[in-house]
């Protein structure tokens, strides 16, 4: 059997640790996409901002997720709003979930919320959307999630 030296083995942990350690905790690379998940009855307005102001924001592309409806007989479909606000918990493009007021919001908040997402209740998805553009377009090497959390959530 053939042993490597020490050294060389030790060198090549020292530096795979030094470069892991960073990992998800800085900035993202320019051209990444991330994501938008928008509640369905702000989600035509949230396209059509995301169309009109270009899909980039700073060196990002940015991308709108529509989320099936909640709304179920003057209710909320708690099961159908768990769903979307793990969705959008499990993706790691996500930097913000746009909730429309209703009875599925103080639901979605907390699942979202732990996540480190960016929560917002809003009744426009344009101006929603808009804010989170900014944000983004702010965030040079920083973290997208943690701008948008910071400045918009």
């Amino acid at each position: 059997m053939h042993r490597l030296p020490a050294l060389p083995i030790g060198l090549l942990l020292l530096v795979a640790t030094a470069l892991g350690a960073g990992c998800g905790e800085g900035g993202t690379d320019a051209g990444a996409i991330v994501s938008v998940y928008a509640a369905a009855p702000l989600c035509a307005e949230a396209r059509h901002e995301l169309a009109q102001a270009g899909v980039e924001a700073g060196d990002l592309k940015v991308r709108a997720i529509c989320l099936v409806p909640v709304e179920a007989k003057g209710g909320a479909d708690l099961a159908a709003a768990g769903a979307n606000a793990r969705r959008a918990t499990e993706d790691s493009t996500a930097v913000a979930f746009l909730e429309a007021p209703g009875p599925a919001a103080r639901f979605s908040r907390s699942v979202v919320g732990a996540a480190n997402i960016a929560w917002v209740e809003t009744s426009s998805g344009a101006v929603a959307l808009r804010h989170v553009l900014r944000a983004l377009g702010d965030a040079g090497s920083s973290s997208p999630r943690e701008v948008v959390l910071e400045q918009v959530g």
